[in-house]
This record gives C-alpha cells, structure tokens and sequence, in this order.
C-alpha cells in the first residue's frame, strides 16, 4: 500500500465511522493515536482531517485536538435547504437519463438496504439509506452534483446522530422503492412529491439531543473501517 493510498484509507475508515454513528459528535481525534492505528505520519493524518473538517464532519482548529463535528439546529436547516434543492435537480436527471443500468443499479442497491435491515444491522441501514441518495446522483453523470450531494448527505447523518429521533429502517426502504416505480413510469410531479415527502421526514426527526461518548476506544471503532490497521489504541488524554 503506497503512502497516498494509506491516507486514503484513514480518511474513507473515519469518514464511514462518522456516517455510521460509530464515532459520536464530540469524540476527540488525536492525530498521534491516529497516525498509530493507521501506520502513517500525522502529516497525513492532518490531510484526511482537514478534508473531512472541509465536508463539515469534524471539527479543526488550530493548536486544538480535532473532534467529530457538532453541527447545530441552525447549520441543520441550512444543510436540508441545501439537499432539498440539489435533490429536486436529481430526481429531474434520474428521468431523463432513465436506463436499464440505472434500474438494476438503484434495485442492488435497495436490496442491501433490505438485507441490512433484515439482520438489524442498523448502522450499515443508516449509511445505506443515505448511500441511496449518493448513488442516484452518482447515476445522473454529473460529478460535480454527485459530489455536492454526498457532501450534504454526509452531513445530514452527523446531524441525525445529533438532533435526530430513532427510525424504522423499513419505512426509508419503502419510500425508496416508492421512488425508483416513479422514476420507472417517467412521472416527473411524482418522483418530485415523494423525494420532498422523503426528504421532509428525514428532517422532521431533527428534533432532539444524542449522548456523546467522552472517551471512546479510537482503536475498537476504526478497526471495523479499515482491516489491517492496529487493533486498539486508546486516545490521548492530553488536553486539547
């Protein structure tokens, strides 16, 4: 593995750990217990946490230890006004490029959110369900829209770890298979109702606060994320 991909690899295993709830909002993020767990230099470790702090999940400040970010009530409305717009615009290109390829794509894909849901592995349900969204935009060809999406679809599971309610898995599978029958007819007014509807639920379980972890185990969560980093190790309690 060269040095580029080993970064690579630190930032995809947090970013997935943080999308999956596995690392809370406020856990701190030593870079010397990350460079350790990963085998690369803090150099490194800054880049990945510089480009996760540039995507609104964690937290970077100067001369501080980083954290998994805390987004507030306000920055959450800003974040869903955002997703709705880009998502419109996404629903329209899904039925305009309509094709074989994108069908048998969207139906694997709601077949994992099924299989996951059927085990009650409910962290890989919640970054599936929002994988969902990514992957329609991902089939549109655009990637620049693509990438915005999975930006604001990212930050939109750190919010619902923060403010959000339980929910059925199955209730967003639903609603997605709701979505590919409307995309499938070509009913544009519908597709767009039903994202709205979909999107409108999510945010409405904004509501309330989530416990945070004040210490947890680096070593035990990114273990899961990236096979082949060190097994466990614990983070520093230096002050930040």
């Amino acid at each position: 593995m060269t040095t580029l991909n080993k970064a690579d690899v630190a930032y995809t295993a947090l970013k997935q750990a943080i999308i999956e709830q596995a690392l809370q909002p406020g856990t701190k993020l030593p870079e010397d217990a990350l460079g350790t767990h990963f085998q690369v230099s803090r150099t490194l470790v800054r880049e990945a946490l510089a480009r996760l702090a540039a995507e609104g999940l964690v937290d970077a400040q100067h001369n501080r230890t980083a954290t998994v970010a805390r987004p507030t009530l306000d920055e959450a409305r800003s974040v869903f006004e955002v997703r709705r717009c880009l998502e419109q615009e996404v629903v329209r290109l899904v039925i305009e490029r309509w094709s074989p390829f994108v069908a048998q794509a969207l139906e694997e894909h709601v077949r994992l959110e099924e299989q996951a849901a059927r085990e009650q592995q409910a962290p890989a349900c919640a970054r599936l369900a929002g994988e969902f969204h990514v992957r329609l935009a991902q089939l549109v060809g655009n990637p620049v829209l693509a990438r915005y999406v999975d930006e604001v679809v990212s930050r939109c599971s750190l919010i619902l770890a923060v403010h959000g309610r339980p929910h059925s898995p199955e209730c967003g599978i639903t609603e997605h298979r709701a979505l590919i029958d409307s995309f499938r007819k070509g009913d544009l007014r519908a597709a767009r109702r039903l994202m709205a509807s979909h999107l409108g639920e999510l945010e409405a379980r904004v509501l309330n606060t989530t416990p945070v972890a004040d210490d947890a185990d680096l070593g035990q969560i990114l273990g899961r994320y990236a096979p082949g980093a060190k097994p466990a190790v614990r983070p520093s309690r230096r002050k930040a």
